[in-house]
Order: C-alpha cells, then sequence, then structure tokens
C-alpha cells in the first residue's frame, strides 16, 4: 500500500451516532433488548430505553433490529421458522390444524385455548379479514374477529394459507366451524370486505349465515374514487355527505329518494356514479346498506 495524502480530506464528524463500532452493543445492553423483547416492547421503546439509562448511548434503530434477530435466531436455534412456529403451537397446547404439499406446510390454521372459549360464548357475528405482505414467504393471514357483549374486540383464530383461493378459504372456514360445540350455535352474520372469494367460502361454509359487508373499506373505497373523479375539492365533502345518508336510511323508501339525491348531486361526474352503481350498490346494497342490515341481528 501506497501512502498518498497522509490528511483527511473531509471534517471530522460531529456525532458518533451511527458508527458501528462505537455503536456496537454491550452484554448487558443484549440482555435488556432480549428481555424487553420478551415483553412484546416495540423496537423504538427499547432503543429510547437505552438512551435514557445509559450515558454517551450512540445505538440506532438498526443495531437494535439486529440484535432482536440474534435473539430470536439463539432461540430458535436449528429450527426453520415453520418449524419453529408449530412446536410453540403444541407447546402453549393451541387447537391447531395444518396440511401438507408435497411434504410442505401450505396452511395453517391455530386458535388459542381461551379465544376457543370466547368463541363460543361470543358466537353471534365475526369479522373475517384477509391480509397481505405479513411474512418473507408471502403466505395469506386470515384473520378472525369477534366482539364481547361489554363491546371488547378478541380475535378468535388465525391462519397462513397458501393463497386466496376458494380452495384455501374454506379449508380454514371449515376449521374455524370445526371450533363450535354446538352445532346450532353457530354464527348467525359474518362481515368481510369484498373479496370475492371470502365471500364465496362464507356462502359455501356457512350456509345460513348472513354475509354483511364492512362499511368502513367501502366508505374509504367510495372516498377514494370521489377525490379521484371528482375534480373539485370544495364538493367532495357535500357528495361524501349525500353518500352517508344514502348508506344510512332506515327504510327502502327514504333509500330511493336518497339515491335520487345522490344522482343528481353527482351528475356532473358520471363516472363516479357509474362506479358507485356497479361496484357497491346493484350487487351489494342488501350486505351494507341500514335498510336491509337492520333485518339481520349484529
Amino acid at each position: 500500500m501506497k501512502l498518498i495524502c497522509g490528511s483527511h480530506n473531509h471534517e471530522l464528524t460531529k456525532s458518533l451516532v451511527g458508527h458501528r463500532y462505537v455503536g456496537r452493543l454491550a452484554k448487558d445492553e443484549k440482555i435488556i433488548v432480549a428481555n424487553m423483547t420478551k415483553s412484546m416492547v416495540k423496537p423504538k421503546n427499547i432503543l429510547l430505553t437505552l438512551k435514557e439509562h445509559i450515558a454517551n448511548s450512540y445505538e440506532t434503530i438498526k443495531q437494535i433490529y439486529n440484535a432482536i434477530n440474534v435473539y430470536r435466531s439463539s432461540i430458535r436455534g436449528s429450527n426453520i421458522e415453520m418449524q419453529q412456529l408449530m412446536k410453540l403451537i403444541e407447546c402453549d397446547q393451541y387447537i391447531h390444524w395444518h396440511r401438507l404439499k408435497d411434504d410442505i406446510v401450505c396452511d395453517i390454521f391455530w386458535c388459542h385455548p381461551g379465544a376457543f372459549k370466547l368463541t363460543n360464548a361470543c358466537n353471534l357475528v365475526f369479522l373475517i379479514d384477509n391480509t397481505y405482505k405479513t411474512n418473507r414467504y408471502r403466505l395469506l393471514l386470515l384473520d378472525i374477529v369477534s366482539v364481547t357483549p361489554i363491546g371488547m374486540i378478541f380475535s378468535t383464530t388465525f391462519a397462513y394459507l397458501e393463497g386466496d383461493r376458494l380452495n384455501n378459504i374454506v379449508w380454514a372456514l371449515q376449521r374455524f366451524i370445526g371450533l363450535f360445540l354446538r352445532h346450532d350455535a353457530l354464527p348467525g352474520v359474518m362481515v368481510t370486505d369484498r373479496d370475492l372469494a371470502l365471500m364465496n367460502a362464507v356462502k359455501t361454509v356457512f350456509l345460513k349465515a348472513t354475509n354483511l359487508l364492512c362499511l368502513f373499506h367501502i366508505d374509504k373505497n367510495v372516498k377514494i374514487k370521489c377525490k379521484t373523479l371528482v375534480g373539485k375539492k370544495n364538493t367532495w365533502d357535500c357528495v361524501m355527505e349525500t353518500w352517508a345518508s344514502l348508506v344510512d336510511c332506515p327504510s327502502e323508501k327514504e333509500f330511493n329518494e336518497c339515491l335520487k339525491k345522490f344522482e343528481i348531486a353527482c351528475s356532473p361526474w358520471p363516472m363516479f356514479v357509474d362506479y358507485v352503481n356497479q361496484t357497491c350498490l346493484i350487487p351489494h346494497k342488501e350486505r351494507f346498506v341500514k335498510v336491509w342490515t337492520n333485518k339481520a341481528m349484529h
């Protein structure tokens, strides 16, 4: 190596934050990170705790994440993630099922013992949702929740599915229906978003249940379309108020009147009216408009 210039070509840094060597975690700091990770503390709060209790602390959030990953890998040992999940499910006595495809787990369903009791006690209404991109394997996470008589929401079951095809979702819902101790006490209402595979699966498994649609998701989609297709910002609130009045109609007569008012108010934007009619009202109004949803106990 030949030295060309013996001086720095930049000024010395004023802070050592982000420096790999200076910001490395000491042994006692790693123990703190491990203990707080066991207690389900968020990484940003772990970093804040270290900075508050240790003077001249130069750790960054990236180093905290790395320490958490090292700790979790040490617990898992030689097991891969799916093997570790199966091990924890069995150790904690979860109710669970899984099925294989070419000796590989493709679908797995589990329910906590406490959630099993609540599911049978609060069995009137359940909400089902699919969540994507929650893990490196791109498995679909199916989450089913319900509510207690005092308004407390609880998760009943979870399932990792190979995909959002009808076959996968039907398998998960059939496992869910197997949790009920009495076949005459099955859910009366199943709430989903406008996911056709999910809606068809509910129709296949829960023959007597009413499938309602989540009004929050519908309002969210209508609002996005409103901002896209309705050009004037000052009219957005007026359009959404008209839409809210339409959805909240207590009788079919009022619904028809409000529908006419909605179409008149949105007449300058026919593409928006077509979207609302073709996507929401014509195929699904009985599943989210108050006059029809009030017919099902929920």
